[in-house]
Formats: structure tokens, C-alpha cells, sequence
């Protein structure tokens, strides 16, 4: 696991956007108040930690990927909705 590979999967726009739109999906289904935008903040890095999904994207990195978090066959939407599923807050539906 390399944090330098973990920061860039965070700064990468178009899986922190997949990030948000999990986070927001998942709020509706589960109707509570949860702020998908601030749950965001924390809930990115938590998924970018992952061991499938740092990897995945390491892998990407070195295989000159130019859109690593924006591919959908390099960190699958089901790996993303896992994650954000695991660190859901506690104390919420």
C-alpha cells in the first residue's frame, strides 16, 4: 500500500466524484439526514485506503491508465458502494 497512491486516487476528481454520487445514492436509499457533500470529505479517503481499491488503482497508475479513477473496469462501482457502506456513520439508518 503506497499513501502516495492513495493521495492521488483522493485528488482525482472523477473518482471522488463517483465517491459523492455512492454517498449521495446511499443517503436516499437509506433516508436519513446525512450530508452527502461533508460525508464526502472523510468517506474519500476511507475508500481510497481500501486495500482492493489502492491497489487497483496503483496497478492502473503503472499501466499508464490516464483516467485511473474515472474507469469503471479499474475500481468497479460495486467496490466504491462497498466502502462507502462499510464507513457509513454510526448511529444512522
Amino acid at each position: 500500500m503506497s499513501y502516495s497512491t492513495i493521495t492521488r486516487c483522493v485528488n482525482d476528481h472523477a473518482f471522488s466524484d463517483r465517491v459523492l454520487a455512492a454517498i449521495a445514492q446511499e443517503q436516499l436509499t437509506r433516508g436519513d439526514e446525512v450530508n452527502p457533500g461533508l460525508l464526502s470529505a472523510n468517506t474519500v479517503w476511507a475508500v481510497a485506503s481500501a486495500s482492493d481499491v489502492e491497489a487497483a488503482y496503483a496497478s492502473a497508475l503503472a499501466a499508464n491508465n490516464p483516467d485511473p479513477g474515472g474507469d469503471e473496469s479499474v475500481i468497479t462501482d460495486g467496490m466504491i458502494l462497498s466502502h462507502v457502506q462499510g464507513n457509513w456513520p454510526a448511529g444512522t439508518p
